[in-house]
């Protein structure tokens, strides 16, 4: 992975994450670059205030179109805008003044971009314990009932994520997104109070039933799969696991133990006040102790039935590749294991250096939907 910040991992991994996006409309290069610029790799704060600087002019921009009735550009800089605000949000502490208004200005710039997509997109609201899940469904154009795909993100990302890159993907097969934030996410978790589980497998079969009941209109509820992305690795195959109507599983970077991936970190880690808040813990002690149950192992691997793709970069250093050799060698259904060597482009967590090494996985979850 190229390192705008050489010898700073994680800034850098930011600044490739936001490049990538770029293609799929979230963001300009030039601009993504420039705030690189100005990001001090060991000040946190810099990097918050660097993609505001970004972040709000652009949103500007983007309403003085939508006033001006130019509705096309207006969708594409909302979209610029929201990847912005996003990336400001991200690591901005918990009592951060200005955490909850960014996320919300990032969101309301989402929404204001989809109300002008070709393919109208549809919000739902999926009803879990006393509150609901929120997402949104992005359907390809001029497929009648496509099959679908139910996806969360990882750690506490955000569902509009997923359309810059795996929503489009997915559309151009003929396949429909139903994009997610589960527990421990997006909006579930800052609005909703929505804390992660272990039985993520919960939530995943709420949104399975929901969709079979309130989308048989919009899609082929009878050719659902399930995906999720970084630590949803995690997520998909536990779902997987414990949901056999699900007809595909898209472990898109695999994760064999969450636990195993934080007894290797220290509580200094810069994702480690957000795995706090994810899991509603007080400190790291309490959160590796939550974190315990966040395993494949003890047979729950072994139950998954439905075809399943997995996806690795051999040099990823969030979700070390051993976790992908774990989970393939426990598997007793179809499966294929694709493990991008380092070396290559797309051999970072996720692929995020390199969005054409998923390419892949999408057309062999095309073929068996």
């Amino acid at each position: 992975m190229w390192h705008y910040f050489p010898g700073q991992y994680m800034p850098s991994y930011q600044v490739n994450r936001a490049l990538t996006q770029a293609h799929y409309g979230g963001g300009e290069f030039a601009e993504i670059l420039e705030v690189a610029s100005k990001i001090d790799p060991k000040n946190r704060e810099s990097y918050n205030e660097a993609w505001l600087e970004i972040g709000n002019p652009v949103y500007e921009l983007a309403e003085d179109f939508e006033k001006n009735g130019n509705f096309i550009s207006a969708r594409r800089t909302y979209l610029r805008a929201f990847n912005y605000l996003r990336s400001a949000e991200f690591f901005m502490n918990l009592g951060h003044e200005k955490k909850i208004p960014t996320y919300l200005k990032a969101r309301e710039a989402f929404l204001r971009a989809i109300k002008y997509f070709d393919e109208k997109v549809l919000q739902v609201e999926v009803p879990f314990e006393g509150s609901f899940l929120p997402g949104y469904l992005f359907k390809p154009a001029g497929v009648k009932n496509p099959p679908m795909m139910i996806m969360f993100g990882g750690l506490d990302s955000l569902a509009e994520e997923l359309y810059f890159g795996i929503g489009q993907h997915l559309n151009e097969r003929g396949i429909a997104l139903l994009a997610m934030d589960g527990p421990g996410q997006g909006a579930a978790l800052r609005l909703n109070n929505i804390h992660t589980r272990h039985d993520y497998n919960v939530a995943g079969t709420a949104v399975l039933d929901w969709s079979i009941e309130n989308l048989k209109d919009e899609v082929a509820v009878d050719r659902i799969g399930i995906g999720a992305v970084s630590m949803g690795g995690y997520m998909a195959a536990r779902c997987a696991a414990f949901e056999p109507r699900f007809k595909v599983c898209m472990v898109y970077g695999a994760v064999w133990s969450y636990y195993d991936v934080w007894a290797g970190r220290p509580d200094s880690h810069p994702l480690a006040e957000i795995v706090q808040h994810i899991v509603g813990a007080p400190d790291m002690t309490e959160t590796r102790k939550r974190l315990e149950g966040f395993t494949l192992e003890n047979g729950v691997a072994e139950k998954i039935s439905m075809p399943t793709y997995i996806l690795h970069g051999e040099d990823d250093k969030q979700n070390f590749v051993e976790h992908a050799y774990n989970l393939e060698k426990h598997l007793t259904c179809e499966h294929h294991l694709e493990v991008i060597p380092v070396g290559e482009s797309g051999s970072q967590h996720c692929q995020i250096d390199d969005f054409t090494k998923t390419f892949n996985m999408y057309d062999w979850i095309a073929k068996r939907l």
